[in-house]
């Protein structure tokens, strides 16, 4: 997560958001054989675009 943002920065739809996407990595992890062919970047790279709403809510640029 961005430094200068705090859980409060976010809105209650994106906390959910953030909430599920989390579980969704957690659970393409826990599918992993150990072999690190899971890759979770897609969730990640939609769990940034967030961050950066927000930011650009609060009024920073990302």
């Amino acid at each position: 997560m961005a430094d200068d943002l705090h859980f409060s920065d976010f809105t209650i739809g994106e906390r959910l958001r953030i909430a599920g996407l989390t579980a969704r990595i957690a659970k393409r992890g826990l599918a992993d054989d150990g072999t690190d062919r899971v890759d979770t970047t897609d969730l990640k790279r939609r769990i940034e675009r967030i961050e950066n709403t927000a930011l650009k809510r609060k009024g920073k640029k990302p």
